[in-house]
C-alpha cells in the first residue's frame, strides 16, 4: 500500500531546534540486517550459487534493485530481478514470523519520543509489504507517517525518502534529525540534509561534519538530540 498521509503540523518542546526524528528500520531500530544476507544466501543456495561473505558489505543497507541485481550480476544466476525480489521478500516474511528481536534502546527511544510528543518517521529502503509486517513487532503508533523504498521513484542513497518524510511531517529536513545504521542511508539523510545519527550495524562508519557516531540507541535519548540540532544550528 503506498502511503498517503498528508503533511502534518509539528509539535516541539519550546526553543528546540529539534523539528522531528527520523529513524531507518532494518539495522537499527529491528536487528535484522543479517536476516536479509541469511535469506539472500539460502535463495542463491537453492539456485545453485554461493555467495561471497565480502559481498555482504556491498549489499546491506541497500534497496532491493541495487542488492538483488548485484547479486545476480555477480552469480551469474539465470533469474529476473522481478523474480529474485519476490523471492527475497518472501524468504524475509518467513524469517521475521519466527522472531523480531528490537535493536538495544530502540523500545526505549521511540516510547520517549512519543511521550513528549515528537513527530517521528519510519524511513526505509523495505518494500511497503515488509514494512507492514515490521510494524506489527514495532508499534505502528510510535510513528506519524512511514516512508517505504518502493514508494519513491529514487530510494536510498538518494535524498528522496529523507525529503518526502519531512514534507509530510511539515518539518525543515536541516531540523530534523536522522537515525541510520549504513553508509547508504547515512549518504540519503545527509543528501537531503539532515543532521545525522550513525549507529553502525555491519560495517564501520567514520563521523563527519552534520553526523555523530555511537556505538547504539542506547546512548541517544531526546536531551542528546536536542543537544546535537543545538551545535548544528
Amino acid at each position: 500500500m503506498t502511503s498517503t498521509v498528508p503533511a502534518l503540523g509539528t509539535r516541539t518542546a519550546e526553543g528546540s531546534a529539534l523539528q522531528a526524528v527520523l529513524l531507518d528500520m532494518d539495522g537499527t531500530l529491528v536487528d535484522t540486517e543479517g536476516f536479509w544476507w541469511d535469506v539472500e544466501v539460502a535463495v542463491f543456495a537453492a539456485l545453485g550459487h554461493a555467495l561471497d561473505e565480502s559481498w555482504r558489505h556491498v549489499v546491506v543497507g541497500g534497496p532491493m534493485t541495487r542488492s538483488a541485481g548485484f547479486l545476480i550480476e555477480a552469480t551469474g544466476a539465470d533469474i529476473t530481478l522481478p523474480e529474485l525480489s519476490v523471492l527475497l521478500n518472501d524468504g524475509f516474511e518467513d524469517r521475521i514470523g519466527h522472531s523480531l528481536p528490537l535493536m538495544p534502546g530502540a523500545a526505549r527511544l521511540l516510547a520517549e519520543l512519543a511521550a513528549h510528543e515528537i513527530p517521528t518517521a519510519l524511513v526505509s529502503a523495505s518494500h511497503r509489504r515488509i514494512i507492514d509486517r515490521v510494524l506489527g513487532a514495532i508499534g505502528s503508533h510510535f510513528f506519524a507517517l512511514t516512508v517505504a523504498g518502493d514508494e519513491v521513484e529514487r530510494t536510498k542513497p538518494f535524498p528522496d525518502p529523507y525529503l518526502l518524510a519531512a514534507v509530510r511531517l511539515g518539518a525543515e529536513p536541516a531540523r530534523c534529525a536522522a537515525i541510520e545504521d549504513t553508509s547508504t542511508g547515512v549518504a540519503s539523510a545527509e543528501a537531503a540534509g539532515c543532521q545525522v545519527v550513525a549507529v553502525p550495524s555491519v560495517a564501520p562508519i567514520a563521523p563527519a561534519a552534520r553526523r555523530t557516531v555511537v556505538n547504539s540507541l542506547e546512548e541517544v535519548d531526546l536531551p542528546f538530540l536536542h543537544r546535537l540540532m543545538t551545535k548544528a544550528t
